[in-house]
């Protein structure tokens, strides 16, 4: 199945609903569920199946980079609830994923889920032994918490990344792929220098589902070796 939304209304705009304002609801909130209610990803993905819009983000990425292949392996790290795992599902084949968070997530078939946190000490050596040996790719959407201070939400992420690549290094095959998410205002310089010395090619990407007013952005690190 190939990735991509169509905009509804087959070129016609779009009618925009708004919410009537309810009294215990926060215009922050007010907002949000407006724009969730009108975008059009979210609107696919629930007739589509997918757990969330995120899911279109990993399409867009292979469709155009093309690393997901028939019969690979892959793990997701950060998987819940589940988009990317669903996707990993369709182009892999079955058997071939494993999704890990720390979020308990109901079952996807075809995917074996794993419920752990991924920054616990163990939680490596348990994953590698669930994998059963080197992975095609290992992607990561994991995210911490925002606090709303720019640079202390940038390290969080990149804290997350740097240790999703250490990760990486580890179980990845050789002509493996590395996906990361990290935030706008660039990769840490010490980290895309490691990912360049490991891989052949490594590129910043910015999903069209990925929302416009979003600092996300991920890295894609293809070519392991």
């Amino acid at each position: 199945m190939t990735g991509g939304v169509k905009k509804p209304g087959g070129g016609a705009r779009a009618l925009k609903i708004r919410l009537k304002t309810a009294k215990l609801r926060t215009k922050s909130s007010q907002l949000w569920l407006e724009r969730q209610i009108n975008d059009p990803y979210v609107r696919a993905a629930k007739s589509e199946g997918y757990r969330s819009r995120a899911a279109y983000k990993l399409k867009e990425m292979d469709d155009k980079h093309r690393f997901l292949k028939r019969g690979q392996s892959a793990v997701d790290l950060g998987a819940a609830p589940g988009g990317w795992t669903q996707v990993l599902v369709e182009r892999l084949g079955e058997g071939r994923a494993i999704g890990v968070d720390i979020q308990e997530m109901d079952p996807i078939p075809g995917a074996a889920l794993m419920h752990l946190d991924f920054m616990a000490a163990h939680a490596p050596d348990e994953i590698k032994r669930a994998l059963k040996g080197p992975v095609d790719t290992v992607l990561s959407d994991m995210a911490s918490p925002a606090t709303g201070h720019r640079e202390t939400d940038h390290l969080r992420v990149m804290a997350l990344c740097e240790t999703a690549l250490e990760f990486a290094v580890e179980v990845l095959k050789p002509g493996g792929t590395f996906v990361c998410k990290v935030l706008r205002g660039g990769t840490e310089r010490s980290l895309l220098e490691t990912l360049k010395k490991r891989f052949t090619r490594v590129v910043h990407v910015k999903p069209p589902a990925s929302r416009s007013d979003s600092a996300e952005m991920y890295v894609l690190a293809m070519g392991f070796r």
